[in-house]
């Protein structure tokens, strides 16, 4: 397989995801700004994995962009991270019918958390098949963002139980810390 067709199936794995996410939203019953209150929590976690689902495909692309080739491996490692965001919907719809209560909250940053170490994971693998000298493994770098995503997550999850929205709130850090497109490969080639 070419690269540039796990790019296409990668690509096409994320719209589904993001069609899902948005067909779960339920229309609410009535015309008034007040009837929107109760579809609030559902918004807010839309609004969350739609931004993380963004900010993966954004990310996914500059990273294989960088990359000249692929192999087996790098094609179960992108698997790896499209079934861990392919959960997305479920978890995003399961926080916000139930409002931010504590285990939806605290599996949500556990699929977030898992996400983001299968990105590491591929990124790595891509970094093992270019070799530690390439152009490629020079622009990952130490990587210290996606290992301090990792580790807020870790924290946020651990946070649920203290009260979810603190779990909640560090989500929203990572997807703010990564709203900014990652630079490191856009002029790699």
């Amino acid at each position: 397989m070419t690269k540039g067709r796990m790019e296409a199936f990668s690509d096409g794995v994320l719209a589904i995801i993001i069609t899902i996410m948005v067909l779960e939203m339920k229309v609410p019953h009535g015309t008034g700004w007040t009837d929107l209150k109760p579809i609030l929590p559902v918004f807010i976690s839309y609004v969350l994995s739609f931004v993380n689902i963004a900010i993966y495909w954004n990310n996914h692309h500059h990273m294989l962009h960088a990359a000249h080739k692929t192999n087996g491996t790098v094609l179960w490692t992108n698997t790896h991270l499209l079934f861990w965001l392919s959960l997305f919907p479920f978890v995003t719809a399961w926080m916000g019918e139930n409002n931010f209560t504590t285990t939806p909250v605290a599996l949500y940053g556990f699929i977030s958390l898992m996400a983001g170490i299968a990105y590491y994971f591929l990124a790595h693998c891509l970094t093992d098949l270019h070799g530690r000298d390439s152009s490629f493994a020079k622009a990952l770098g130490s990587d210290t963002k996606g290992k301090l995503s990792v580790i807020i997550y870790a924290i946020g999850i651990g946070l649920c139980f203290v009260h979810p929205l603190i779990g909640l709130a560090l989500y929203f850090l990572v997807a703010a810390m990564w709203f900014i497109p990652d630079k490191r490969f856009e002029n790699k080639d």
